[in-house]
This record gives C-alpha cells, structure tokens and sequence, in this order.
C-alpha cells in the first residue's frame, strides 16, 4: 500500500466509524421512541381508540384530531398509538419464541450431532420451504384467524431463520479447544453449553432477532391485512391499513398512511439496527 493509499484510508476511517454510529443512534432512537409511545399510549393518546363520534366521521387533520378520523369518527392518531401495542407485542412473541426454540436446537443438534443433527436439520429445511402465508392459511383454516394463530405459524416459519445461523456458528465452537478443556475436566454437556456456549453464541442470536423484529411486524401486519390476524375492532396496524384503503381513492388516505408509514419506518430501523449490530460483531465499526 502506497503512502498515498494508507492517508486515504486514514481520512476515510472517522467518516466511516462517524456514520456507522450515526446510523445505530437514529435506529435506536426510532425503535426507542415507538416503543416508549406504545408503553404509554393510555397516558398520551388524547381519545379512547375505539370511541365512535358520528359528528367526526373522516374529517381532515385538526387541532382537535392531528391525523383526522377515520369513517366511523375514531381518533386515528389514538388508533395508532394504540395500534402500536399489539403490532409490537405479537413480532416480540415471535422473535423471542423462535429465537429460544431455534437456538435451542441448533445447539443441541451441534453437540450431539449424528442422527439428531441430521434430523434437526432436515425438519428446518422442511420448515423453510414453507412461505410464512401459507402456514398462517393452514393454521387459521384448523384454528380460525386472530393474533395468537399468526404468531404460532410465524414461530414455526422463523424457526430455520434463527436455527440454521446459530447451528452452524456453534459447530464451529463445539470444535474450539475451550469445549474439549471442559470435557477433560469432567463439566457435563449441559453445564457447558449453558454456561459457556450460549454465551459465546449471545451475540449472534441477538442480532438474529434484532433483524428478524422488523420482517416479523411486516408479516403479521400483512396477515391483519388479509384478515388472517387482528380483528376487528381492535386497533392494529395491519388492519388499519385494510381499513384505510376504501378511503384512498375517496382521497382520504390517511388512516392507511399513517399506519403504513409507522410499518415502513419501524421495519426500517429494525433492520438497520441489526445490520449495525452485524457489522459490530464482525469487528467493522462502518
């Protein structure tokens, strides 16, 4: 590398760092900040979400109203703030649930190995040509719609997401010589994988659900839309949109923008979130 190379690199270096942590803050700040607005959306939301005035049906953004009402006189700004708890409880059940399950057997499979990991392995490919949708259309078809079925079928469909990742990164610890110093002292396959492996493997299942959070409120809003989660009357992304979208070409978008832009924004920042996170594990601070 020339003199010259090695000075462009300095000087792009600090840019790089500068903007890989500016990019970290304002993701964690967006996720911080809906959040917060979820967890205190009974102290700040000025109307009860399901509050029907007849006097206020689809009226324009106002002093009284901020994002307007929507076609039965509902507060659509209290809609959203309410709307954001089940939209990021129901991704939070599913990312901590295949994140749990999923790590679970891909460490088991890496430390038993043999018919255990061939069979593991071959139930996540299973698993994973099935499309998210088409699981959640075979689970409300046995169990109807709602929430807790799209969040069970979405558990199954992330599972391969998390596991296949984590398995092969613990493959690749089960053969480091710390794990065979601990056999050599007698520590039980348990006791290691508890308190050494996992721990070593926390980083990794971290930024797996980090990236995952945002995929999963994309599909459980999908599935609101289709009418396949939420229901109505509960105040809930997804169905906001569906409920929004009759208004659209009437010229009243607002119910399916708002909630559409608190989706897109979200997701966004879930994902950049965990690409900073990623590259921070990798050791690039860009």
């Amino acid at each position: 590398m020339t003199t010259l190379q090695l000075a462009a690199l300095v000087r792009r270096t600090p840019r790089r760092v500068l903007r890989g942590r500016t990019t970290l803050l304002l993701a964690g700040t967006v996720v911080a900040l809906v959040v917060l607005a979820a967890a205190l959306a009974p102290l700040i939301a000025p109307y009860d979400p399901d509050a029907v005035d007849p006097f206020a049906v689809s009226q324009a953004a106002s002093p009284a109203h901020w994002l307007g009402t929507d076609d039965t006189g509902r507060d659509l700004l209290s809609r959203l703030l309410y709307g954001a708890r089940p939209s990021l409880l129901a991704p939070l059940a599913v990312t901590l649930a295949a994140g749990a399950i999923g790590t679970a057997l891909a460490v088991s499979a890496a430390w038993f190995g043999g018919w255990w990991d061939r069979a593991v392995t071959a139930a996540l490919d299973v698993v994973f040509g099935f499309p998210g949708l088409v699981l959640a259309v075979v689970g409300a078809a046995l169990f109807g719609a709602g929430l807790p079925v799209a969040v069970l079928t979405l558990t199954v469909a992330y599972l391969p997401y998390v596991a296949r990742v984590v398995r092969g990164s613990a493959l690749r610890e089960r053969q480091l010589p710390y794990l065979a110093a601990l056999r050599l002292l007698g520590l039980g396959g348990a006791r290691s994988c508890l308190r050494h492996l996992l721990p070593n493997l926390a980083p990794l299942v971290l930024v797996q659900t980090a990236t995952a959070f945002g995929y999963t409120l994309l599909d459980i809003a999908a599935f609101s839309f289709i009418g396949l989660g939420a229901q109505p009357p509960t105040a809930e992304w997804g169905l906001m949109v569906a409920q929004g979208a009759p208004g659209i070409l009437a010229g009243r978008p607002e119910q399916s923008l708002a909630a559409g832009a608190a989706i897109v924004l979200f997701t966004v920042a879930c994902g950049l979130l965990g690409n900073q996170l990623a590259q921070r594990l990798a050791g690039d601070p860009a």
